[in-house]
């Protein structure tokens, strides 16, 4: 096992966030397209191509969101930083993030 790399698993940051798993983050709708989802907040419980479930802490249901036409407020876990990010840049299969990572 001569010149086997070792990887490492990458930490969540600001930068690099929209590559990772979405599914277990706390987030909040801070605009949408759709007002009546402005302020839903809790954790990421399912994302698909162009929605993300999350199950909102407020209103004690599971909510379904459009991710275009939305900007989320994410929390990193790991440093509890907030990530403000354009719902058109997670459009998308969840796995295909990774792939566009692959490629820069």
């Amino acid at each position: 096992m001569r010149n086997a790399k070792v990887r490492r698993p990458m930490i969540r940051t600001d930068k690099n966030i929209v590559y990772h798993e979405l599914i277990g983050l706390q987030v909040e709708v801070v605009s949408h397209l759709n007002p009546s989802l402005i302020g839903v907040k809790g954790a990421v419980v399912d994302e698909t191509m162009n929605t993300l479930r999350i199950a909102d802490v407020n209103r004690r249901k599971i909510v379904t969101v459009m991710k275009s036409g939305g900007i989320f407020a994410f929390t990193i876990p790991e440093s509890g930083t907030k990530v403000y990010i354009d719902g058109s840049q997670i459009v998308g299969r969840p796995e295909d993030r990774l792939k566009k990572l692959a490629r820069r």
